[in-house]
């Protein structure tokens, strides 16, 4: 069995401690990059979430848009009808009536 000097263990005490404080900066490095990585991909889900609800109230926007013209244009048929109803009853009741 082979003897060791103090000068030799010493030696790798410190190899070993250099080596182990690498390990724990590289472990450290990684663990960094690993928080960030999850960080840019918390915010890419929530920009592609900000997307989704834009695209959604736009649809609803437009639908709103379309739901008010028809609502006028039905409105105007509607005023069409009843004075062109109007009319025509008045029109015949006179007629009836003898207005002549």
């Amino acid at each position: 069995m082979k003897r060791y000097s103090d000068l030799e263990i010493d030696c790798l005490i410190d190899d070993i401690s250099e080596i182990a404080i690498e390990a724990i900066e590289q472990a450290a490095a990684e663990a960094a990059k690993a928080a960030a990585l999850a960080a840019v991909e918390r915010e890419a889900a929530a920009l592609q979430d900000a997307e989704r609800w834009r695209r959604e109230a736009e649809n609803n926007l437009q639908e709103i848009t379309q739901a008010r013209k028809a609502g006028r244009k039905n409105t105007v048929i509607a005023a069409l009808i009843g004075i062109l109803g109007g009319l025509a009853v008045g029109i015949g009741g006179t007629l009836i009536i003898g207005g002549r």
